[in-house]
């Protein structure tokens, strides 16, 4: 598995540049529900998603999750490396959703050859701009737009995501990737089941009317 094929500017290093990075890089395996960076406990590396996925996501003092974005094949996970961001002011925890497989940079290496590398240090800017944006993008949707949308637009992008209507995912789950009780997705998924929009089962939901529930999450 080479490198250069999850590396989008791989072709605007320099010989140098990708002798460092092929040289130090190392391929990593991991299963589903690792922690892969945990706050600012630790500076694991900027890492190359080769397949898998991964979420990243805030906890509250009092415990409660919200996911911030999810990243697939081809990303690139520039925050597992926040520790050569020093303006970076908030924590997250980085997770294994499903098996992983990514190629991982030492972030001293990443660093140093950002320093230098013009094409670089413009792509991780380029990153960090687009992350930033999927954050404010989320904090509109919980300021501003009503929970039954919010977990109308989720259940829908969780059938694209899975390839299924049948989700094996608890009311639990949802509320951690939503910022919300688990009592509070229960009564709305009941609601929306009441609808015909989704049937209810220990551990599942199915999406019965996904129009509907795009509909709801667009209105």
């Amino acid at each position: 598995m080479d490198i250069a094929e999850y590396f989008p500017i791989w072709e605007q290093l320099t010989e140098e540049e990708r002798e460092t990075i092929s040289r130090t890089a190392s391929w990593q395996a991991v299963k589903k529900g690792t922690i892969l960076h945990n706050g600012s406990a630790d500076c694991t590396g900027l890492l190359l998603i080769c397949s898998g996925q991964l979420r990243a996501y805030s906890l509250s003092s009092e415990g409660r999750e919200i996911t911030l974005y999810r990243l697939f094949e081809m990303d690139i996970c520039l925050f597992s490396a926040s520790c050569m961001m020093h303006s970076i002011q908030f924590e997250m925890t980085i997770e294994a959703e499903k098996d992983t497989e990514f190629w991982m940079i030492p972030t001293e290496v990443y660093k140093r050859l950002m320093e230098h590398s013009a094409p670089l240090a413009n792509y991780t800017n380029e990153i960090m701009a687009s992350r930033f944006s999927e954050v404010m993008w989320l904090m509109e949707q919980v300021m501003w737009k009503s929970f039954d949308k919010r977990l109308a637009a989720f259940l829908v992008e969780e059938t694209s995501l899975e390839g299924s209507r049948q989700l094996k995912i608890t009311h639990e789950m949802i509320g951690n990737h939503l910022g919300s009780a688990r009592e509070v997705v229960t009564r709305m998924l009941r609601y929306f089941q009441s609808e015909g929009m989704v049937r209810l089962s220990r551990g599942t939901v199915e999406v019965t009317d996904e129009k509907k529930l795009e509909e709801l999450s667009r209105s």
